[in-house]
């Protein structure tokens, strides 16, 4: 759909220093490698504002030139989104291909989908992103021009097109509301069985998929790239003897995360802003810890999920000296910090138990008898509790024993009810 890197392909980096910093640089240069390309040079620009034909000065761009011949590069990357006639004009003039840093995430996405929804996702940000670039210079997409044998409709290749676009978009979108709905009952289910969710969140290649193998046993792909898993895996996690929860690894957050990425993969988010728990995962050898908190946060905020109780989790704990497995505790007294490394295994026991405790924290147990006539009220208990114990008495009511959430104590208020003995 967008013609991006092959393997082995030799690409100059473009960055201008003015719009964003140098951790954005070396990040592309990661992207570039994920993408299968290999980054031969860098030309670096220190406008304030892109040039409006070329986006770089003409000095900039004879450099970019001379960069281009020298290395025999393939294509050029950019470190920004680009306007269409920026690109066609750029392309112009060095005669290769130029790829901005939203179709670079689009692509690797891509190649890393691999379940139908995540492929659906994939598609839908990429039509997304090509219905706004249809004026890239194609002769074909002139108005037909009279004539014997060429009068025709009037509609222009143009138009032809969006409508064509428009027309598999709203199919994706169809199919991905199917999927939706598995989803949306997927954890209605979860939820009526009692079931807590714990979703993992983080930043790409924070180690989010070497900690739900560790906590999981699962066989995930996780490795040192940007990206390296798309679609998001729910497993089952032992926690304890008495609790067990479902985890999910979600995708991982980027800085300037495309705006069609994150309006495709809205429904697959939705896991982590419906968790009860989530576990914010921060690589704790990076040097740029707060700045990827700040977006993994934003993002989170975007998709609704500001208002969920968060850990965070430092990981790859045995990569930085002077760091040991250690949790942390915020003024309240909740935990509020672990750090560990899922590769070897430390700090994974107090991670597990920072887990439980955050549970049990959310909720509080109650002792429960109802009247044959209250029913209703047990099978809504049944929808937003866990029943631990549900026994029918000689009268043909019930005593039962729930732990629930705090926000549905209200439930409870029309009942009699006795705290669970210490």
């Amino acid at each position: 759909m967008i013609e991006t890197p092959s393997n082995n392909e030799k690409a100059i980096l473009v960055h201008l220093s003015a719009l964003s910093d140098h951790h954005d640089l070396s990040e592309l240069n990661e992207l570039s490698i994920s993408a299968g390309a290999t980054p031969v040079g860098i030309v670096i620009g220190s406008r304030k504002t892109p040039d409006p034909r070329n986006f770089l000065g003409q000095g900039k761009l004879r450099e970019l030139k001379s960069k281009v011949e020298s290395e025999q590069a393939d294509l050029v990357l950019v470190n920004h989104a680009i306007t269409p006639s920026q690109e066609r004009n750029l392309e112009y003039e060095l005669g290769l291909r130029i790829i901005d840093r939203n179709s670079l995430i689009l692509d690797i996405f891509a190649q890393r989908a691999q379940s139908f929804e995540g492929k659906l996702q994939v598609e839908l940000a990429q039509l997304r992103h090509l219905s706004a670039r249809l004026v890239r210079g194609w002769t074909h997409l002139e108005r037909q021009k009279g004539g014997i044998g060429l009068r025709g409709p009037g509609e222009t290749q143009l138009e032809t097109d969006r409508r064509l676009i428009g027309k598999r978009i709203k199919s994706i979108q169809y199919r991905l509301r199917k999927v939706e709905k598995q989803r949306y009952h997927g954890r209605a289910s979860r939820k009526k069985s009692a079931v807590r969710t714990v979703a993992l969140v983080g930043y790409t290649n924070a180690g989010k998929s070497t900690l739900f193998n560790q906590l999981t046993g699962a066989n995930v792909y996780a490795a040192n790239q940007l990206f390296a898993t798309l679609d998001p895996t729910l497993r089952k996690c032992p926690v304890s003897n008495r609790l067990s929860v479902v985890l999910v690894d979600t995708v991982g957050f980027i800085r300037h995360l495309p705006h069609e990425l994150v309006a495709a993969f809205r429904a697959t988010l939705q896991e982590a802003s419906e968790a009860d728990l989530l576990l914010h995962v921060i690589d704790a050898g990076t040097s740029t810890k707060e700045e990827t908190i700040s977006q993994v946060n934003q993002v989170l905020y975007d998709i609704g999920a500001k208002n969920i109780p968060q850990v965070e989790v430092y990981s790859k704990i045995d990569l930085v000296e002077n760091l040991v497995p250690r949790m942390e505790r915020n003024q309240l007294g909740y935990p509020e910090k672990v750090w560990l490394s899922a590769k070897t295994g430390e700090g994974i026991s107090s991670l597990k138990a920072v887990i439980e405790e955050s549970m049990v924290a959310d909720s509080v147990r109650r002792n429960i008898h109802l009247a044959p006539c209250q029913a209703g009220i047990r099978s809504k208990l049944f929808d937003l509790t866990m029943v631990l114990k549900d026994e029918t008495d000689q009268w043909g009511g019930w005593n039962m024993q729930v732990e629930i959430k705090k926000k549905d104590l209200g439930i409870l208020r029309a009942i009699k009810t006795e705290r669970e003995p210490a």
